[in-house]
C-alpha cells in the first residue's frame, strides 16, 4: 500500500512501536513500518506525496521514508528529543524543533550557548533541505519549543516558547528574528499554533492555563477565549468556519465557531489526545490518543465519536494522504 494508491491513507507516528499505515475507506492498518525504537512524534508528507518524514524521539533524527514501497530511505541526524515537523507548501525544506542537552545534565552546549551554562537552554529548529536531505540552517528558540506554523507570505517561522510563554517570528530567508511576543498576561504555556485559511488570524493554545489567544496578522492578541484542561493541538475546518481543540487533560475535543469563537461542542474523548487529522473529504476527524493507545474516528458533523481503533503503542500524531487540515498539517493543504 502507497501513497499513490487510489485509497486514501493515514499515517499514526507510534511513539512505542513505529509507524501505522490505515486505510481510510476501511479504516484498517494495512502495512506497518517498524523503525527499530526509534520513537516517532512529529510526521509530515511531502507535497508531492513521495515522502512520509518523522522525527524520532530517542534517536535525535528525521527519518525519509518512501511512501509507495514504505522502506526507510536514510535518517538524517537532527539533535536531541526531536518533536514537531513542519513542510514549506512547496515541498523545498523542512522544520524540526529539538532540545539540546543541558550542560547541566552532562551533555554539551550546541555552539553559541555558553552563557545558558546552568540555566535551561533554548530549543532549536533545524532547517531540513529536502531536495539535497541536508540540514541548512539551525534556528535557536526558547526554552521547550513546541508548535510551528508560517505566515502567510511563507516567509516567517511563527514558534510557539512552552518554556517562557512566547511566541517567536523569526526570518528564515535573513535568520533574523522579527518580533517576540510576550503572552503570560494571557496564559501559560503556548504549545499548538495555527494561521487561520484566511491568513488573517492566528490561534494559540494554552496547556496550563486552558485557554486560547486569537492574534491578528500582526501578532496582537485580540481574545482569550476559555476551553477544557490541557489544550494542545489545534486545526480549523477546511472551510475555516469551525476551530477544533484537542484539549488532552480535559479529554475533550472542542469545537468553536472561527467567527464569534462560541463553544459549539464537546466530544468525551481518551487519553492524552493530543494530535488529529481531517479525513481529506472532511468528513471525518481521526484524533491520536496516547496513553488509550488508539485512534478515535469522530463524525465532523455530529460531533460523535463514530469508531475506535485499537491496538497502537502511545500514538503521538497522524496525517494523511491527500494531505488534509489536522493540527499537525499546513492551513493550506
Amino acid at each position: 500500500m502507497a501513497a499513490a494508491s487510489a485509497a486514501p491513507l493515514a499515517y499514526v507516528s507510534n511513539q512505542g512501536d513505529g509507524l501505522s499505515v490505515l486505510d481510510l475507506k476501511t479504516m484498517k492498518e494495512v502495512r506497518h513500518v517498524d523503525l527499530e525504537g526509534a520513537g516517532p512524534r512529529g510526521l509530515a508528507v511531502t507535497p508531492d506525496g513521495k515522502y512520509l518524514l518523522t522525527v524520532d524521539q530517542k534517536t535525535g533524527a528525521m527519518s525519509v521514508i518512501d511512501t509507495h514501497t514504505l522502506e526507510v530511505l536514510r535518517s538524517i541526524p537532527i539533535g536531541t528529543s526531536p518533536e514537531f515537523l513542519r513542510v514549506l507548501p512547496d515541498g523545498s525544506k523542512a522544520f524540526a524543533t529539538y532540545e539540546p542537552e543541558s550542560a547541566v545534565s552532562g551533555g554539551k552546549p550546541t555552539p553559541g550557548e555558553a552563557e545558558h551554562e546552568g540555566k535551561e537552554l533554548p530549543g532549536h529548529i533545524a532547517v531540513i533541505d529536502l531536495h539535497d536531505w541536508k540540514i541548512v540552517d539551525d534556528i535557536v528558540g526558547a526554552p521547550e519549543t513546541e508548535g510551528l506554523e508560517f505566515t502567510p507570505d511563507l516567509k516567517n517561522l511563527v514558534i510557539a516558547n512552552e518554556g517562557d510563554d512566547t511566541l517567536s517570528v523569526y526570518d528564515f530567508g535573513d535568520r533574523k528574528l522579527v518580533k517576540k511576543v510576550d503572552l503570560t498576561q494571557y496564559g501559560l504555556r503556548p504549545r499548538g499554533v495555527k494561521l487561520s485559511p484566511d491568513g488573517q488570524r492566528y490561534i494559540v493554545t494554552m496547556e496550563l492555563s486552558g485557554n486560547f489567544l486569537v492574534l491578528d496578522d500582526d501578532f496582537k492578541v485580540l481574545k482569550s477565549v476559555p476551553t477544557a484542561k490541557g489544550p494542545y493541538g489545534v486545526a480549523f475546518d477546511p472551510a475555516g468556519q469551525r476551530i477544533f481543540i484537542a484539549a488532552a487533560m480535559g479529554k475533550r475535543l472542542q469545537v468553536f465557531d472561527a467567527k464569534t469563537y462560541q463553544r459549539l461542542a464537546d466530544i468525551p474523548v481518551g487519553q492524552r489526545c493530543w494530535h488529529f487529522s481531517f479525513t481529506p473529504d472532511g468528513s471525518k476527524l481521526l484524533l491520536a490518543c496516547g496513553r488509550s493507545g488508539d485512534v478515535e474516528v469522530i463524525d465532523a458533523q455530529r460531533y460523535a465519536v463514530i469508531e475506535k481503533l485499537s491496538g497502537f503503542e502511545l500514538p503521538w500524531g497522524i496525517v494523511t494522504w491527500p494531505r488534509a487540515f489536522g493540527s499537525l498539517e499546513a492551513a493550506r493543504p
